[in-house]
């Protein structure tokens, strides 16, 4: 199977219905994208909110980590999933 382009990889990992923040996303895809130049933070980012603004990953919980800066969780439901398998 052909490499995805990395935001398609981004909405295919929601798609086992985990939550996962910017980081874990990046953890998760590393491997196979990390030399790509959006998968910086920023880059993932925009990509996860954009995700978000076209209703296919929602922002699930914020924590503060031990730093305090702010860690948005994403998460898909059902519909959202299904939606996504649709265009995958």
């Amino acid at each position: 199977m052909a490499m995805l382009p990395l935001n398609m990889a981004i909405l295919k990992l929601f798609t086992d219905g985990k939550e996962y923040s910017r980081a874990e996303v990046q953890d998760a895809l590393r491997k196979d994208y990390g030399n790509f130049k959006a998968f910086k933070d920023k880059g993932m980012e925009e990509a996860l909110q954009t995700a978000c603004s076209n209703g296919l990953v929602g922002e699930s919980r914020l924590e503060m980590d031990a730093n305090g800066n702010l860690i948005v969780y994403y998460q898909s439901d059902q519909d959202m999933i299904d939606v996504i398998n649709s265009y995958i």
